[in-house]
């Protein structure tokens, strides 16, 4: 027959308090008759405490830590450290034999010294709050961190890596937990839906749609091209001409210009020539 915890009382201004001092205080709190708690619920901010931790233990987010959350994490942790007494330590670092000999203690520990690893302390006897709060640091150097975000690191198939940088590279990619540029499922699912329709826009060019003139239609768009300028021009006088007769001497080029021309050697690539009006323009 187990005998009942024994609790310590203190005095604060008339007000008898549970005093919580010892691992067996936390691991039997759950025991104390809640009319003899100071209080039932606080807040998560606004108090000397740090926020991140308060959060955690709020687990329906509420803005408020309650009895019950209280003694839940006091459950999770039991099984993880050989002695609760670390959780009223005050320090920011935690030995690594402080952990229990249980699956649960046995796979903290795997992932303490795995972080420590990762900051290159592999010596550590002890994990601080610092060491497992630094995730840039922390995932630097890890391909696969669960983030869903792929780095061109992420991978050693060379094949791979180029198509996740051209994702990046069109895409502008997004962070992961490194800070590094890399690539989500969202961005792979739009980069690959986007080379699909590029692929089915390049293909039509082989269909006879397109090559009107078969193999000849490429030398055929590239001499529209060479003279697209000069034949826009002379449409654009002509126009101009059809607007106002007044125009035509000016779109035809004034005499004085054809004599210049005339004193010179003249050839068909002369760039004075291509100058000039495709035929003359008339209204």
């Amino acid at each position: 027959m187990s005998t009942a915890h024994i609790w310590q009382f203190y005095r604060i201004g008339g007000f008898d308090q549970v005093a919580l001092t010892t691992a067996d205080d936390l691991a039997n709190l759950h025991t104390l008759d809640q009319k003899l708690w100071a209080a039932l619920s606080c807040p998560v901010k606004g108090l000397e405490l740090d926020e991140k931790t308060l959060a955690l233990l709020d687990t329906d987010n509420d803005g408020r830590i309650r009895a019950p959350e209280l003694l839940a994490a006091i459950a999770w942790a039991k099984p993880y450290f050989k002695d609760l007494a670390v959780l009223l330590s005050g320090k920011d670092s935690l030995a690594l034999d402080a952990f229990a000999d249980t699956a649960e203690g046995k796979s903290a520990l795997a992932s303490a010294r795995r972080i420590l690893a990762s900051l290159g302390k592999t010596d550590a006897t002890a994990i601080s709050l610092a060491d497992a709060s630094d995730t840039a640091r922390l995932f630097a150097a890890t391909k696969l961190n669960g983030d869903g975000v792929v780095i061109p690191s992420s991978t050693s198939d060379p094949a791979l890596a180029d198509l996740i940088a051209d994702i990046l590279a069109t895409t502008g990619g997004t962070p992961d937990r490194s800070t590094a540029p890399g690539v989500n499922p969202a961005l792979a699912d739009t980069f690959f839906v986007d080379a699909a329709a590029l692929v089915a826009w390049s293909e039509k060019a082989a269909t006879p749609a397109v090559l009107t003139l078969g193999a000849a239609t490429p030398a055929a768009a590239a001499a529209v091209t060479a003279v697209r300028a000069t034949v826009d021009d002379y449409f654009a006088r002509a126009r101009l001409a059809a607007f106002d007769a007044r125009a035509l001497a000016a779109v035809n080029r004034a005499e004085s210009e054809y004599l210049a021309l005339a004193a010179k050697d003249l050839s068909i690539t002369s760039a004075e020539i291509a100058g000039f009006p495709l035929a003359r323009v008339a209204a």
